[in-house]
């Protein structure tokens, strides 16, 4: 089986994504009997690229794509001539745009608009964007079943780490009743650095530095992207109907090095934790510092690292954790999304999964 790839931003992620398509080629191949082909990127800064040229941009330039700088309604303009290109590809539920575009904490925008158009034109949307599921998901799960095409999200949390994928492919007949997690990779490194005696500023400009932080570094020290987790995690997992806005926020600040430093002296440590739980027929969420006890699982994670714990009905608590996370663990994700969506077409028709099933009604 080929599968087409429309690439909508080729920044870090994309590029790693790339790379790891070619690497793994041969393993595709032999293990899925899956041939991926990218036909069309668009890019912000370097322009758009269609067919053959798309693929040679990916060995020259490192990674350049040769054109008119493109944004806003331009892209959406390349994305439904790549959709017109491709328009049997698409028929043929072959065609896969992949969303990598920079995270809109206020709408999910311009991300949340091109999954749409790709699922309208009848291309499998995947993303490693937060904000389309923390933002619309609701309306972009119902727009993939109502295309019969997947809506698949494995980066938007975590990385490569299979969050989504845990609970829907292997968790039948277990509901999640709530979540609690260390999901922000910047502040927990800050966190753990500041325990030591870093400064702030100095423990945000290494993670900055390393390309962790978020371009705009306020929506990790403020607790924005932690929020967008939670907001992702809930809509998903506890088929809530909420967006960031609705998470209760709090973030770090220079003076939480004190705090953090007076938990550690007391056996205890300071963890950014973004959590959320069914109250009755509400969806609570919030993201703010808990004073973790030592033995607290979430306690022990240290630096980059991330955990998630899942509260179910049957199996009561689920915990998993992230050592280390990158440009090759969430391109992985991207991969892994690509390889389901094989998997779907080459099963037996009544063996299909069908998108993911949303929320129907708003639960502030």
């Amino acid at each position: 089986m080929t599968l087409d790839l429309v690439l909508i931003g080729f920044g870090n992620v994309a590029q790693r994504f790339a790379a790891l398509l070619d690497e793994q080629r041969d393993a595709l191949a032999r293990d899925h009997d899956l041939r991926v082909r990218i036909v069309g990127i668009a890019t912000r800064r370097h322009g758009c690229a269609h067919g053959s040229r798309a693929v040679s941009a990916l060995r020259r330039d490192h990674g350049r794509v040769h054109g008119p700088a493109v944004a806003g309604p331009h892209v959406l303009s390349f994305l439904r001539e790549a959709l017109k290109r491709s328009a049997a590809a698409a028929q043929q539920r072959r065609l896969v745009v992949v969303e990598t575009t920079t995270l809109d904490i206020e709408r999910g925008e311009p991300a949340t608009s091109h999954i749409r158009v790709a699922l309208g034109g009848g291309a499998h949307a995947v993303t490693a964007n937060k904000g389309p599921v923390a933002c619309a998901y609701g309306a972009l799960a119902r727009a993939a079943a109502r295309a019969d095409r997947r809506f698949l999200f494995e980066g938007a949390v975590m990385d490569g780490v299979p969050i989504f994928n845990l609970v829907r492919e292997t968790l039948p007949a277990v509901r999640v009743i709530g979540f609690r997690g260390v999901v922000n990779s910047t502040t927990n490194f800050m966190l753990t650095a500041m325990e030591k005696g870093r400064g702030f500023d100095e423990a945000l400009a290494e993670m900055q530095q390393r390309g962790i932080a978020e371009a705009d570094a306020s929506l990790d020290i403020d607790g924005w992207d932690a929020a967008a987790k939670a907001a992702a995690l809930a809509n998903v997992l506890l088929q809530a109907n909420i967006t960031p806005r609705d998470v209760d926020r709090r973030g770090i600040a220079p003076h939480t090095g004190r705090l953090a430093r007076r938990a550690k002296s007391a056996g205890r440590r300071l963890k950014l934790v973004a959590s959320a739980r069914r109250d009755r027929r509400r969806i609570v969420a919030r993201v703010a510092l808990e004073e973790l006890s030592g033995d607290d699982l979430l306690a022990g994670v240290e630096g980059q690292q991330n955990a998630l714990i899942l509260e179910t009905d049957l199996l009561e608590e689920i915990a998993i954790v992230q050592r280390s996370g990158g440009l090759t663990q969430t391109a992985y994700a991207l991969l892994a999304d690509v390889i389901t969506i094989a998997r779907d077409l080459t099963a037996p028709r009544a063996r299909r999964r069908s998108p993911t099933a949303a929320p129907r009604s708003r639960t502030p």
